[in-house]
C-alpha cells in the first residue's frame, strides 16, 4: 500500500478486539520508525513505554476516563518528554552523536552545543518541557503511519490525567512527563461504531494555500 492508501485505511480506532495480538517483529518496527523520528537539534528529548502487563494497563484506563482502548490494546505506547533541558542532557546527546560518527570534535558542531547550552537551560524547566512535549507530537506522528504500514490499527490519546500517570509509571523521577499514549492493537470490527463510516477531512481548496 502506498503512503496515502495507509492513511486513508486508518482511522483512530474506537474499538479494539482483546484477542488479537500484534506481533513483536511488527512492534519492533514501528518501534524502530519512531526511534529514527527527527527531532530538534537530534537531541531526541523524549523516551517511550511499551506496556502489555494487563494491570498496568487496566490502572491506566482507570485514569483515561475508561477508553476501553487502553485495556483491549495489544501494546500500549507512552510518550514521555524529557521534563527539561539541562547541561548533562545537552552534553551527553552531543558527545553521544561525536562518538558515533567518528569525527572527533569541530568548530561547527562545539559552537552549535555552546549555543544550546548557553540558551536551552536558562529557559526555565516549564518552558523547555513544553518544547520537549512538542516533539514527541513528531514522533506520535510517525508512529500512527508506521503502524498503519503495517496494518496495525492505533489511537492517539491525550484524555488521560498526566500526573497520575507520572506517579503510576514513576517517570518523575527519571526526569520524565507523560505527553500522549498510543494503543497499537486490531480494530474489533463487529464493534466500533466508527470504522463504516466516511472518513471525513476539509476539502483542499478551504485547507491548503499555496504562495507563489
Amino acid at each position: 500500500m502506498t503512503v496515502l492508501q495507509n492513511m486513508n485505511w486508518r482511522y483512530a480506532t474506537k474499538k479494539m478486539d482483546p484477542s488479537k495480538s500484534v506481533a513483536e517483529d511488527k512492534v519492533d518496527r514501528i518501534l524502530e520508525a519512531i526511534r529514527l523520528t527527527p527531532t530538534s537539534s537530534g537531541l531526541q528529548p523524549y523516551e517511550v513505554l511499551v506496556i502489555t502487563n494487563k494491570d498496568i494497563k487496566e490502572k491506566i484506563q482507570a485514569l483515561a476516563w475508561g477508553q476501553s482502548q487502553v485495556v483491549d490494546c495489544s501494546h500500549l505506547i507512552v510518550f514521555a518528554a524529557w521534563d527539561n533541558y539541562t547541561n548533562e542532557r545537552i552534553n551527553a546527546s552531543f558527545d553521544f552523536t561525536i562518538q558515533e560518527r567518528g569525527l572527533g570534535t569541530n568548530e561547527r558542531t562545539e559552537t552549535y552545543r555552546q549555543s544550546l547550552l548557553t540558551n536551552y537551560p536558562p529557559r526555565g524547566p516549564e518552558v523547555n518541557f513544553q518544547h520537549t512535549a512538542k516533539q514527541t507530537y513528531i514522533a506520535l506522528g510517525v508512529a500512527m503511519l508506521a503502524a498503519a504500514d503495517e496494518q496495525v490499527d492505533s489511537t492517539p490519546m491525550e484524555g488521560f490525567d498526566p500526573n497520575a500517570l507520572d506517579e503510576l509509571l514513576g517517570l518523575r523521577a527519571k526526569g520524565l512527563r507523560s505527553v500522549t499514549i498510543l494503543p497499537l492493537g486490531y480494530r474489533d470490527t463487529d464493534n466500533d461504531w466508527l470504522l463504516p463510516l466516511k472518513k471525513v477531512r476539509r476539502p483542499r481548496a478551504s485547507f491548503v494555500t499555496i504562495i507563489k
